[in-house]
């Protein structure tokens, strides 16, 4: 493969996030094609590829995996079918970009980093916004030391699901509000604070169906500092996504930092000196795609690997357990 082959990607079911992390970046000019699609209902998949210019509609997810005109794959299915596939398409020999959180529990996110070592793919669990110039920012200066030792951490994510979300409020397809939106705060407490986190308590609201409409949790960081990570799914939440880093000389607090072409705003206090920014750079999705291309074609490492993705998987296990409830064990590899 060269620099100007668009890197070939099949799609694995019909989701409406794909539009936004395949579609859209490809015609914006990222060397990617959207070549085949599958899912569970043919017709549906014929819709979807028919409405979005998709050339190849395989029958299933294995005769998707197994067409060797696809280089790498895209896992937008319900969580608890994440790892399954994920180690299909590798065993396929196909590179995968797998949605968050990348599997059920830490057990799962550890067999697919064995499957990504013994092949030799590319394998990223898609926090997009890690791939953002805002996230290199806010890297830059925690790493600079400008704010001291750092104290504390604190992320938050709400966005309200309706209790109809067949998927989001399924025990049985690993939803709940810690899988879909904690763990971006969960990560960015990891990323930022210096090593793992242990998780001091938690509790949680339970919602429809036995998962957790809402969680809180407190966290120490390795260095002794305090953490907390709160989100919520309630149904009529507005979305709201925070990030505070505080430290012996100032903190810095960041509004939506997990999509910031929605607009955000850095606020920096240094020995007492506050300034505010935002940071110019195409969508956390365009982003995440070009980085991806690139770890395909060259070698580059993705900020979230499947490593990583084991490390933020055995947290929110950890922050299940603390709250009194048991880890998502869904899909065929717990079976």
């Amino acid at each position: 493969m060269n620099s100007s082959t668009p890197l070939r990607f099949g799609v694995l079911g019909a989701a409406r996030i794909t539009t936004d992390v395949l579609i859209d970046p490809a015609r914006s000019g990222v060397a990617v094609m959207v070549a085949a699609v599958a899912a569970r209902d043919p017709a549906r998949a014929a819709a979807y590829a028919h409405a979005h210019g998709i050339p190849v509609v395989h029958r299933d997810y294995a005769a998707l995996i197994a067409d060797e005109a696809i280089d790498a794959v895209y896992v937008p299915l319900p969580n608890s079918l994440h790892a399954e596939w994920t180690i299909r398409a590798l065993g396929a020999g196909k590179h995968v970009l797998c949605e968050k959180p990348i599997a059920s529990n830490a057990a799962e996110a550890e067999a697919i980093a064995v499957a990504a070592r013994e092949t030799g793919l590319v394998v990223a669990e898609a926090f997009h916004y890690r791939h953002h110039p805002l996230a290199r920012r806010i890297e830059a200066i925690v790493r600079a030391g400008l704010l001291g030792d750092i104290e504390r951490i604190e992320g938050r994510f709400d966005v309200g699901i309706p209790s109809d979300d067949p998927v989001r409020w399924s025990w049985e397809l690993s939803g709940g509000a810690t899988m879909d939106l904690g763990c971006y705060p969960l990560q960015m407490i990891r990323w930022l604070g210096g090593g793992e986190p242990a998780v001091l308590s938690a509790q949680a609201v339970i919602g429809p169906r036995g998962v957790d409409a809402s969680m809180v949790a407190t966290l120490r960081l390795p260095n002794g500092g305090g953490a907390a990570m709160r989100c919520s799914m309630v149904g009529d939440l507005e979305r709201r996504a925070t990030l505070l880093v505080r430290g012996s000389r100032g903190e810095l607090e960041v509004d939506e930092p997990v999509a910031p072409q929605f607009g955000h705003r850095l606020r920096l206090t240094v020995d007492g000196v506050t300034e505010y920014e935002t940071v110019a750079g195409d969508s956390t999705y365009v982003c995440q795609l070009r980085d991806f291309v690139s770890a395909v074609r060259s070698g580059t490492s993705m900020p979230v690997d499947a490593d990583d993705a084991v490390a933020n998987m055995r947290l929110i296990d950890a922050v299940y357990i603390a709250a009194g409830m048991q880890p998502r064990g869904g899909g065929a590899l717990a079976r």
